[in-house]
Order: structure tokens, then C-alpha cells, then sequence
């Protein structure tokens, strides 16, 4: 928690009280469904949570904006950003029943409101919403071509309706076809912890 703290000093105390909860939430369902690498567990907050918020630090999401996390897995990134943005709406789907099972419980056991939870592939994905993140689940191409017709037409935040991707690696092959308006943020100008090096965010604007 001293990390999140660091960084996001302005925290309420009722979203402390979340993000402290989460620790020993995914702790006891990870015994249970492996979501999170067993040896990875106890860098719950640095490498899951904090790896999430990225993407506070480059756009503070308007009220009232809705945001799908595509292939969600235990809840990341959308559980931290649902506590971080609570006048924002969460939609969290992912193709693995047991995985949405996991972030539906932890949601549920912190009280989060503006999130709902929906087993489902993304190309089954109806709704239309501001903005898409991810976090790795796949080539950015390959997931711009099945969220496109997710993206909402009206703009209102200071970031162009589209997609934000957490990625690790060279992610410059990755962005070439959207090189004239795709923007890569290092996380490591963000977050000094030697993990987030080579680590970015990708906001693609649809």
C-alpha cells in the first residue's frame, strides 16, 4: 500500500479501505482460481494494482465516463480504476467463467458500485462505451479490430474516445499502424520502481 499511497496521496478513506482489502481478498481466492502467478502474490499492489492506475496518471477520467475492460482476468485494470474513478461506470468482461467469478467476488466483497461483470469473448460485446483498456491480452491490431464497434462517438474527456493499453516490450512494432495518432507513454516517467521499465501505456484514439 505505501506505493499507492505515494503516488495517489489524495485517496479517500473509503478507497484506502478498498485497496487495502484487496490484498487479502485475491490472497484467499487465488488458493482457490489461480488469477495471479502464486509467486507473484505478495506484489499484488506494485506490479497488479499500481500497474493498473498507470493509466490515472494519464487521463483523469470525467464523470459519467464508461469504460470496458476487455479480457479482464481477476479485475485488472478495471477493479483499481473503478475504485479510483467511482462517478465512472466499469464494465468488466472476460472469456474465462472462473476468472470473472474471482473479480465479481472481490468486487462485490468491497462494495464497488459502478462496476458490472459479464462472462463473455469480446466479440460478443454490444455495448458502446469511451474508452477500452486492456492489459495484455493480446497484439493491439488484433483487438482494435474487435472493439472498434464498442467505441462511443461522443467525445467528452480531454483524451480522444478509444483505446488504452497496458503493454510491456518493444510495443513500437506493435503501434506502427496507428503511428500518426497513437500515443506511448513509458511508465517508468510515471512510476520509479525499476518493474515498470519497459512498460507502457498505448492510448489509440477510434
Amino acid at each position: 500500500m505505501e506505493e499507492l499511497l505515494h503516488y495517489f496521496p489524495e485517496l479517500t478513506d473509503v478507497q484506502r479501505q478498498q485497496f487495502a482489502a484487496l490484498y487479502d481478498l485475491y490472497s484467499d481466492w487465488n488458493t482457490k482460481i489461480n488469477v495471479i502467478s502464486r509467486k507473484d502474490i505478495d506484489n499484488l499492489y506494485e506490479h497488479h494494482v499500481l500497474h493498473s492506475l498507470a493509466i490515472g496518471k494519464v487521463i483523469h477520467f470525467k464523470e459519467n465516463t464508461k469504460i470496458l475492460d476487455f479480457g479482464t482476468g481477476g479485475g485488472f485494470p478495471g477493479i483499481p480504476l473503478a475504485i479510483l474513478f467511482p462517478d465512472c461506470q466499469f464494465k468488466l468482461i472476460d472469456g474465462t467463467g472462473k476468472k470473472i467469478r474471482v473479480a465479481t467476488e472481490v468486487a462485490n466483497a468491497i462494495g464497488l458500485k459502478n462496476v458490472t461483470l459479464q462472462h463473455l469473448r469480446g466479440e460478443e460485446e454490444k455495448g458502446r462505451f469511451d474508452f477500452v483498456v486492456s492489459r495484455a491480452v493480446m497484439p493491439l491490431p488484433d483487438l482494435i479490430k474487435i472493439v472498434r464497434k464498442n467505441i462511443s462517438k461522443n467525445c467528452f474527456n480531454l483524451l480522444g474516445n478509444g483505446v488504452i493499453c497496458l503493454k510491456g516490450g518493444s510495443v513500437e512494432e506493435e503501434a506502427k499502424a496507428y503511428r500518426k495518432t497513437a500515443e506511448i507513454v513509458p511508465i517508468s516517467d510515471l512510476f520509479t520502481e525499476e518493474w515498470f521499465q519497459e512498460k507502457y501505456i498505448i492510448h489509440v484514439p477510434l
